[in-house]
Parts: C-alpha cells; structure tokens; sequence
C-alpha cells in the first residue's frame, strides 16, 4: 500500500482495479481541518487523464510495473509492435494508449515500455528526438530581425515552427514532451 502523500511524479497505483501514473502531485493543506492530496493522473490502460483527490491519511494499492528496453519497428492504423532485441519477441501496444507519443516513435529506435501483468501499457520517451525536415519553405533574407519562425514537416509527417535558417534535408531536435523545436542537429 502507498500512503497517498508519497504519489509523486512518476509514481504508479491501482485505483478501481486500474493502473494510473501520477503526472502531477498537489500537497494542500488548509487550517485546521485535515490536508489533501490532489494529483493529476493518466489511466495507463485507456491513456485518459483525470484529476484525483486523496485525504491525507488514505492509501491506494501499489502497483507492480517492470520497464523492458524494446525496439521500435512499425505501426498499422490500430497498433505499434516493439521486438525485444534479446529474444526477438514482439510487444503490440494499442495506437490510442500511445496517444501523442506514436508521432515521436522512429523505425529502429529503442525506447522503454513499462508492463503490467505482461501487458504493455506505455513508452518513456527521451526528453528529445532528432528528424530530418522533409518540406520547409526558403527564409526570406532580412525577416531575420526578430525570432521568426517558418512552417516545416518532418519525416514522421509532425508539423512544427522551425526558425527561418532550417532548410529542408536538415536534422532538427525535437522536445517530445511538447513538440517544439529546440535546435539544429549536427
């Protein structure tokens, strides 16, 4: 059991005998009555975010989750299918859980999949990834007095705003946790 002021960021617990990780701990404490713990949480099996609330004296059931280090290859219209590079067994995972994610997953890539009772319920992705910009319109020279930015695609098909020096055929970083570009790759 975990007492609900250690669901921190990252944390995983059942609750209505479904797995959720907190995405966001609130500790609240007002007066003299007793203090409450609000967290953000997504269901790791549909991928819906919701809000929960705790007393601070309650305790939810932990859950038990392992992390296997898997290689991405390819994705259908419905589902994505990792392969564990040690024992070639392939892993499919659902294209709704994966959710926004799906858009940073590269053919080849390694990432981590956390699983529950031998499911798999969702990746962790790098803080950033590197593509190659497939279409961008030529910067106008002398727009370059302020930060103005040009729409580009990549070769995952994203949109995103690139500064007006990134041609097409460059690699750019991309922050997967908000899907910005955050530079010039070498």
């Amino acid at each position: 059991m975990i007492n609900s002021t250690d669901l921190r960021n990252g944390t995983t617990f059942l609750s209505d005998g479904q797995p959720f990780i907190v995405l966001k701990y609130t500790f609240v404490k007002m007066g003299r009555g007793s203090a409450t713990v609000k967290v953000k949480v997504k269901n790791l099996i549909t991928g819906a975010i919701t809000d929960k609330s705790f007393t601070s004296n309650n305790t939810v059931e932990d859950v038990r989750t392992t992390k296997r280090r898997l290689q991405y290859l390819y994705c259908d219209s419905e589902t994505a299918y990792f392969m564990d590079p040690r024992n070639y067994e392939q892993v499919e995972m659902p294209l709704r859980v994966l959710g926004d994610q799906a858009a940073f997953l590269k053919e080849g890539s390694e990432v981590d999949v956390l699983f529950w009772d031998e499911g798999a319920l969702s990746v962790d992705l790098p803080p950033s990834v590197v593509f190659t910009v497939t279409e961008a319109d030529p910067g106008v020279k002398g727009n370059s007095a302020s930060n103005m930015y040009k729409q580009a695609v990549l070769e995952n098909g994203l949109k995103i705003k690139v500064p007006l020096f990134i041609n097409r055929g460059e690699r750019v970083r991309v922050d997967t946790r908000t899907g910005e570009y955050i530079e010039r790759a070498s």
